[in-house]
């Protein structure tokens, strides 16, 4: 499916960015200002940019067979760091939990298909995106009558607790029965079970997941194109070194060819 061009989404990311009034940040003290003015200098100073993921997303982010964090946005991540000439450092944590840790600054940057939205945009700074796609149902194979959002009223769906999923789904189904998920195995225990009729998840997620997983299958085209971008405290300096380095690895060809690796396609435009 080809998503709308990425202008719109670029123009509502610059709106959302202009919009100032973090007000202070819980538990920082100080004004929120004089936090973010630290990220980048913080940076710098290390050396190290932490990184805060699920670790718990494949393909995007996962543990491999040896324990080790793999998939698309860790080598994204790596990349990124090394043309900010600093090391990559992963803090794993539940998805709800990335964007608290990014306040309390135990973080200074979200690595996890962040959808930018305009509600997201007004309180965090945003990288350009990174990978650029839209959200699919995921059902029983062989399960009939869900393809399209209109087929999710009334249905039990499982979404991640915290995602773009869930603001989706209460906002545009209100009366879907929506059912919220710490992690990804259990709600497909739950849609295997017929505890839920779909999930809904990110449609290059969706992709990879059925061709190793015979009891489900992607349902119907995906919709409501979303651009994912590296989320951070409100820091202008500290975004505009991170749209830096995200375009280099655009031109010198390293972006498209970590998702060649990954996906098979290039997903980040």
């Amino acid at each position: 499916m080809r998503f709308p061009a990425r202008r719109e989404l670029l123009i509502s990311l610059a709106l959302g960015a202009t919009t100032l009034g973090l007000g202070a940040l819980a538990g920082c003290g100080g004004k929120a200002g004089d936090a973010a003015e630290t990220s980048l200098k913080r940076v710098e100073a290390t050396k190290t940019l932490r990184i805060g993921l699920e670790g718990t997303y494949p393909p995007f982010n996962f543990q491999d067979k040896d324990g080790q964090l793999a998939g698309f946005e860790v080598d994204f991540a790596k990349a990124l760091a090394a043309q900010m000439k600093v090391k990559a450092e992963f803090h794993p944590s539940p998805f709800a939990g990335l964007l608290g840790a990014l306040e309390s600054r135990r973080i200074d940057v979200v690595i996890n298909q962040i959808t930018i939205t305009p509600e997201r945009a007004a309180k965090y700074d945003f990288s350009r995106p990174y990978t650029v796609s839209g959200i699919q149902i995921i059902v029983r194979k062989g399960q009939a009558g869900i393809a399209t959002p209109a087929d999710l009223a009334g249905r039990k769906v499982g979404v991640g607790l915290g995602t773009n999923y869930e603001t989706w789904l209460r906002t545009n189904v209100p009366t879907a029965v929506v059912r919220t998920y710490d992690d990804d195995p259990t709600k497909y225990q739950d849609l295997k079970a017929g505890r839920i009729d779909a999930v809904l998840n990110d449609r290059l997620v969706a992709a990879d997941f059925v061709k190793t997983s015979p009891d489900f299958v992607a349902s119907g085209p995906p919709f409501a194109s979303q651009g994912m971008g590296v989320a951070m405290l409100r820091d202008p300096a500290m975004k505009v070194t991170i749209d830096e380095a995200i375009d280099a690895l655009r031109a010198n060809g390293q972006l498209a060819a970590i998702s060649m690796k990954w996906f098979g396609q290039d997903v980040t435009k």
